[in-house]
């Protein structure tokens, strides 16, 4: 069931493929039927995944290239799970906000729903040499999408994103043949590797590995300073390409510091956990503040992802420094939970953003105003989606941003202190950002804007519903997650 998850997407794009070119409409439409129906095998999954059982569900191995020590392993734990049901809800939202689009169509579905089997074969992926190939898989589907279906500058961002993850995948490529160097007989098996811990007696060997992942983990996520791709790819991408980079791809860098590093590398990672503190509150303040000085809408939600990515970092770097289990817990249950809230939210605000340029031609917010009267739904939308971002009670962003600072209070209260005022930082950007857009007068050649189409609305009232739903029961997520975050709090 999980290899048919994760083929779902490919082989429905290539059906899309063979269809005929004169066809776009039907191209859509079953673009949108493969991504239901992966949606459905997601939900498969969960509904037999068992939260108690622990260790790694509905797994699967086969052999791959034997003489390397390589296998095609795939199963899931509490977290990879939240991360395919994200990976197919957003899929699927997107399918819908581009039923009308017909430009390049065989092309345009084909390369999202390729991206989709790299992100979920990514989250199920048990083979750290499996890990790269649908690592990779995830990213050059958006190389393509940036530089064809983008702005102005496409070509531009979309060779500096290639580039920034390029460099980021093979550093990390060269952390995995380390460590299937170092295992005796040599594997890339991950649930092998994570029980030997091999790095643990040669700290030099150990640091250099370390650096390597963080290096390819942290340009995917991405931690300051190797943030530079990311606004220039968010500015220049389609709306749907930008939902899909925040949404999901950001998270295969949070993923792989939570699955990856910090289990094969425990004792390293704690070595150098005050770096990772550092590096985390670079995030949280430069990402909030390069958000407030932002003009265009769409760059200040792209510095916003800096900022919120920050908060797995920070939950990475307490739960490798705390001495306390339970504050690891909770530690790793933040950045977790904050990977599928920041999905949500800013793949929910990348949309209504988008949809607003359609009707403008621009995305600058002084150009704006007094939304509210004119535009009814997308303020309601939108105005829930920013005080989500903004962490308000009842919403998905406080859940997740209340566990990670918790943690860190127990760590150093002076860590604490700079992720909140981070925290008000990034509140003065999202009253800055609703009262500019949908508050006031609007000014004098602002044209006419028609309301929300049917699809429109329900892409983006999806993931507002499912913003609010994750703020009210927390539960239902945290329990999914518990199994994988427990055992990784418990690693000696």
């Amino acid at each position: 069931m999980l290899t048919a998850t994760i083929l779902l997407p490919l082989l429905t794009g290539l059906a899309v493929l063979a269809l005929p070119r004169h066809r776009p409409g039907l191209v859509r439409r079953v673009a949108l039927a493969g991504s239901v129906l992966t949606l459905g095998a997601a939900v498969v999954l969960w509904a037999g995944f068992d939260p108690g059982a622990g260790g790694l569900q509905w797994r699967m191995t086969l052999p791959w290239i034997p003489s390397l020590g390589a296998s095609y392993d795939v199963g899931v734990g509490g977290l990879s799970l939240a991360l395919i049901l994200l990976t197919a809800i957003l899929l699927t939202v997107v399918m819908v906000y581009v039923l009308g689009e017909h430009d390049r169509a065989h092309a345009h579905a084909f390369l999202f729903l390729l991206l989709a089997t790299g992100l979920i074969g990514l989250f199920a992926a048990q083979d750290l040499l499996l890990f790269y190939l649908f690592f990779e898989v995830g990213l050059v589907p958006m190389y393509f999408i940036v530089g064809i279906w983008g702005g102005e500058r496409r070509r531009y961002a979309a060779l500096k994103f290639f580039l920034y993850t390029r460099a980021g995948s093979l550093a990390m490529l060269l952390g995995f043949l380390t460590l299937y160097l170092a295992m005796e007989p040599h594997t890339f098996s991950l649930p092998a590797i994570v029980q030997a811990r091999p790095l643990d007696r040669t700290p030099l060997a150990g640091g250099l590995v370390f650096l390597a992942l963080l290096l390819g983990f942290g340009v995917k996520l991405p931690v300051v300073p190797l943030h530079n791709w990311l606004p220039d790819a968010h500015v220049e991408a389609p709306t749907e390409g930008s939902v899909v980079l925040a949404g999901l791809q950001l998270k295969m860098g949070g993923y792989g510091m939570l699955a990856v590093l910090l289990p094969t590398l425990p004792d390293t990672v704690a070595r150098f956990g005050w770096l990772l503190v550092a590096l985390a509150l670079a995030s949280l303040l430069y990402g909030a503040l390069a958000a407030l000085a932002q003009t265009d809408m769409k760059r200040l939600v792209a510095y916003t992802s800096v900022n919120h990515m920050g908060f797995v970092t920070l939950g990475v770097a307490v739960a490798a420094l705390a001495g306390n289990e339970g504050v690891r817990r909770l530690a790793l249950n933040g950045a977790a939970v904050q990977m599928v809230s920041h999905g949500f939210l800013t793949g929910g605000m990348f949309l209504l953003v988008g949809m607003l340029q359609h009707r403008a031609g621009t995305r600058e917010l002084a150009r704006f105003g007094g939304l509210i009267g004119s535009m009814p739904a997308f303020s309601g939308l939108f105005g829930l989606l920013a005080f989500g971002s903004l962490g308000l009670p009842g919403l998905s962003g406080f859940i997740a941003e209340f566990q990670a600072i918790g943690a860190a209070l127990q760590l150093s209260a002076w860590v604490a202190a700079l992720a909140v005022l981070a925290l008000v930082v990034t509140t003065a950007v999202y009253l800055r950002l609703v009262t500019g857009l949908l508050m006031g007068r609007a000014p004098p050649d602002m044209p006419a804007l028609p309301p929300l189409t049917a699809a429109e609305a329900g892409s983006a009232g999806a993931l507002a519903v499912l913003a609010l739903g994750l703020g009210v029961l927390p539960s239902v997520l945290v329990a999914l997650l518990d199994g994988t975050t427990a055992a990784l709090a418990h690693l000696p």
